[in-house]
């Protein structure tokens, strides 16, 4: 490759460190408007920062999907060399750290984001059946009651609140430990782990016994956090077994493999790591980022009130304008001609889901908030094999909300600034100071 091609590839450097680093996640516009100038400048790009990897930024949909589509050269976990590829992007200090403490290894958890094909495939298989549409039709009455008693207690404040951290938060995380079958008493520790688990590089969300600042500090805090999750779901997983019963968590605990045993308990503790903190905060942001548009569009509000058949369509476009998962990290296992550009085995990939929902080759008018879009082909779930596993059941939770809540605003309106979680992987808004005025 010549000279002039490696400078064509490089992004300059404020974008980068806009997208790459946590800290340019706090502004929402200027990390859109990075999003932007890669998808018309420089759509798939080399980002050289100090302190990490370089890395191609993929910010194009159809690129995203073509990656996504094939695990085979593409891989989430390694390819052979299983453990050799983090599948979420650290620094060097933050893998270093992590392969200190792992035996050499960045699978840091045994769950699905760290696991390629067939592997990934039969794990996935231990709870499929359960997330799919059939099977939850039978819990949307204890989901709906859940959004009725949350919008109850809502009705009960003078409307002056910060959504996000008094009711968006919540509703999702009593939700899914409700489904999971965790107790309600237990629930402030599940929220307080998913905050400092999605939270590794926000200042307001580091732990006391981690010290903050430092290179790997939120691999640190990653790997402090999981293993409080460990301690506090090998009781379940030993209860479940003991005595199973008609919840999530018991399908996992008592799942075999081919030779009739028990998966070992990483597995459950990774299953349930990612539903107790995917499964609840990627809907808390979507739910928050869709609300704030309503309410900055009365119009749109008015005819979300005045036709709740368009739930689905407010749920499908909240997810693709938030976007809550930010990233996640591929490597190719060999070489390959992407969008013109020459890749190398080993090269790795920030996969740049909130650009991609915004792309206007897919995406028409992509920056305009519209609950009417059809079709509306956002990839907030991802793509391929590693599509999420619970996204029906957060459509099914979000939809009904909607529905819920809905019919009790005549207005919402922001009555402060806003601000973002400090993430460059899964979060939103952080806090949502509104006046809501409700319709009894």
């Amino acid at each position: 490759m010549s000279t002039t091609e490696q400078v064509t590839e490089l992004i300059p450097d404020a974008v980068a460190r806009q997208i790459v680093l946590p800290e340019g996640h706090r502004d929402n516009d200027a990390l859109f408007e990075a999003y932007r100038w890669l998808r018309e400048n420089n759509p798939l790009g080399r980002a050289e920062l100090e302190g990490y990897d370089p890395i191609w930024l993929v910010s194009k949909h159809a690129d995203i999907m073509e990656i996504e589509r094939q695990p085979d050269i593409f891989t989430s976990a390694g390819g052979e060399d299983k453990g050799s590829v983090n599948p979420i992007l650290a620094n060097q200090a933050g893998d270093a750290f992590t392969k200190s403490i792992n035996n050499g290894s960045l699978r840091i958890l045994e769950t699905l984001t760290y696991l390629d094909p067939p592997e990934h495939t039969a794990i996935k298989d231990i709870a499929l059946d359960w997330f799919r549409p059939t099977n939850l039709a039978k819990w949307e009455t204890v989901i709906r009651d859940l959004a009725k008693a949350a919008v109850g207690r809502l009705l009960e404040t003078d409307g002056r609140i910060d959504f996000v951290k008094d009711f968006a938060l919540h509703y999702p995380l009593h939700v899914i430990m409700s489904l999971f079958g965790v107790p309600e008493s237990d629930e402030p520790r599940m929220m307080a782990l998913t905050q400092e688990f999605f939270g590794t590089a926000d200042p307001d969300a580091v732990r006391e016994d981690v010290e903050p600042l430092t290179p790997d500090a939120a691999a640190k805090q990653w790997v402090a956090t999981i293993q409080d999750f460990y301690a506090y779901f090998e009781k379940l997983l030993e209860d479940r077994r003991a005595n199973p019963r008609d919840d999530l968590a018991t399908i996992i605990s008592v799942a075999r493999n081919e030779s009739g045993e028990y998966y070992p308990n990483e597995v459950a503790y990774g299953y349930f790591i990612a539903i107790a903190t995917a499964g609840h905060d990627t809907t808390s942001s979507t739910l928050a980022g869709g609300m704030l548009e309503l309410g900055r569009n009365p119009d749109l509000l008015a005819k979300a009130k005045s036709d709740l058949a368009l739930a689905p369509h407010i749920v499908n476009e909240s997810l693709r304008w938030a976007s809550p998962v930010k990233h996640f990290m591929r490597q190719a296992t060999q070489d390959y001609t992407l969008r013109g550009r020459d890749i190398k085995k080993g090269d790795r990939f920030m996969l740049l889901y909130q650009s991609g929902n915004r792309d206007a080759d897919v995406i028409p008018d992509p920056d305009r908030f519209d609950p009417t879009r059809r079709p509306n082909k956002h990839i907030a779930f991802g793509y391929g094999p590693h599509m999420c596993i619970g996204q029906h059941l957060a459509k099914l939770e979000l939809k009904i909300m909607f529905e819920e809540l809905l019919p009790h605003i005549e207005s919402l309106e922001l009555v402060d600034d806003t601000k973002m979680i400090q993430t460059n992987f899964v979060g939103g808004l952080k806090n949502m100071p509104v006046q809501i005025q409700f319709t009894r």
